[in-house]
């Protein structure tokens, strides 16, 4: 009798050990990490924040940067008249970027922009098209990492399509921040593929980026309107995606517009694209009802 009552009780005991003892529970919640505001445009641009596809409905303005139509104003342009070539250097090695702005008076615009860093050696170069300069500038920031560099513009079109130039260092509150606080989130594009972003007619212009993980970058950018027009092309070369990487504003007046992004490196060669609109306000004032035949306006 006392070896049963012995036998229950650590029967008892024992189902005692497996009971919970209190009600914490492990949280599978996963934490976002937040936007560093205070990066630098050279950290910004290396780390692939917010993995997505760009040219997304959520528009966003792009005040924080300088406006073009400022640096215009406040820069004395170089006229390269077609078929010359003129040089920019920069010896100071604290420069690590520079703004290469490029517009006609609404002709046409073809040019080659090289950058050039000893003999011999062209780290980063790009062919330019532009079908109308005045009303779609060419607006871009190009690495120039350890110094001295030198930026030379030929201007490839006839004798007849002169062009204007503006080519200055890039300070930390230029275009390239500006550029990065808005084209947040990146897409990989695998070598031989393409991505179109199309963009409403209220966007004035439109921020890319361009870079990769430390291998050559080849790509293509162009801008169209309707079908295969091709209002402005960009066929770019840079040595090092990740030292240099390729900030760009392309502006989108009218509707209709679609920027497509092609990488032409084999398929080894990936590279990281962020497109969204950087200026929004402008295209067409749409009435309430969107009726737009036999309303005056």
């Amino acid at each position: 009798m006392k070896f049963l009552a012995a036998l229950s009780f650590a029967a008892i005991n024992g189902a005692a050990a497996f009971t919970a003892t209190g009600s914490n529970r492990a949280t599978t919640r996963l934490s976002m990490s937040d936007y560093d505001a205070n990066a630098s445009v050279r950290d910004m641009a290396a780390a692939n924040i917010g993995v997505g596809s760009g040219g997304s409905p959520l528009y966003k303005t792009g005040g924080t940067a300088r406006d073009l139509a400022e640096i215009w104003d406040n820069s004395s342009p170089v006229i390269v008249q077609g078929g010359s070539l003129r040089t920019w250097s920069f010896a100071n090695p604290a420069i690590e970027s520079v703004q290469v702005l490029l517009k006609t008076e609404g002709r046409p615009l073809d040019a080659d922009v090289e950058l050039w860093q000893g003999p011999d050696n062209t780290p980063h170069k790009m062919r330019v098209y532009v079908e109308d300069g005045a009303l779609r500038t060419f607006n871009a920031v190009i690495g120039t990492p350890r110094g001295p560099n030198t930026v030379a513009i030929r201007n490839i079109g006839q004798l007849e399509f002169p062009l204007d130039a503006v080519v200055r260092p890039d300070r930390d509150d230029g275009l390239a921040a500006g550029i990065a606080s808005v084209a947040t989130r990146s897409e990989t594009i695998q070598g031989g593929a393409l991505r179109t972003y199309p963009f409403n007619p209220t966007v004035d212009s439109v921020a890319i980026i361009l870079k990769t993980d430390g291998r050559p970058l080849n790509a293509r950018i162009e801008l169209l309107q309707g079908p295969n027009n091709n209002k402005q092309v960009v066929e770019l070369y840079t040595e090092d995606g990740l030292d240099r990487p390729f900030f760009a504003i392309v502006e989108t007046p009218g509707s209709g517009n679609v920027v497509r992004v092609v990488n032409t490196a084999p398929v080894e060669f990936p590279l990281y694209a962020s497109v969204d609109a950087y200026r929004v306000g402008g295209g067409i004032d749409w009435p309430d009802d969107g009726l737009m035949i036999g309303r005056a306006f």
